[in-house]
């Protein structure tokens, strides 16, 4: 920009006198438009992270399973490292059902949010008490917390792809399903 802006200049002191005037308005024009592509960049990932954390509040923590046809696109596809991908807002539902016969209080809090383009990035803990069956392990009682990040992909205002990885090991071992490992010395 600044090359286009002194080519004009100097065009302008050549023939027209020095005219800075036009340059003037056209370098405030350009900075115009540039705050306001700036403001709608900013408005749409506040849009993004508002549909992921609703994600987090409404379906997980308040199990509000109807949310899923409102925020997942037909399409969608959640890439979890520790078990089958889900499909679309009818999977989700399924999940989420799961999740909360397994871990009827759940509480997933957002630890962090960065949003950029099509995506929003979530670090998040989870704390909940194990009441129920989950991946054929009986009810517990315990109370777990855990973390992990998803990624989020979003497009026409609705989650078209997430990515997550948790510490699914932390939460086998709260469970006692796999033993905690010995520091080296004990």
């Amino acid at each position: 920009m600044v090359i286009y802006y002194t080519k004009i200049e100097h065009n302008h002191q050549k023939h027209n006198g020095g005219g800075m005037k036009n340059v003037s308005i056209l370098f405030i024009g350009v900075a115009i438009l540039t705050v306001i592509a700036c403001t709608e960049k900013s408005d749409i990932t506040a849009a993004n992270k508002t549909i992921v954390r609703r994600g987090l509040e409404e379906l997980y923590n308040q199990g509000n399973l109807d949310l899923a046809d409102e925020i997942f696109a037909p399409e969608y596809v959640w890439h979890n490292v520790s078990g089958p991908d889900v499909h679309g807002s009818e999977g989700m539902k399924e999940h989420v059902a799961l999740v909360r016969n397994a871990f009827p209080d759940i509480h997933i809090t957002a630890d962090d949010m960065i949003a950029e383009g099509d995506k929003v990035v979530t670090r998040w803990t989870i704390v909940a008490t194990h009441k129920g069956e989950f991946v054929g392990i009986p009810p517990t009682g315990v109370q777990v917390t855990f973390t992990g990040i998803l990624i989020s992909r979003i497009a026409d205002g609705k989650i078209v792809e997430d990515w997550e990885n948790s510490d699914v090991l932390g939460l086998m071992q709260q469970l006692g399903v796999i033993p905690l490992s010995k520091q080296a010395g004990e």
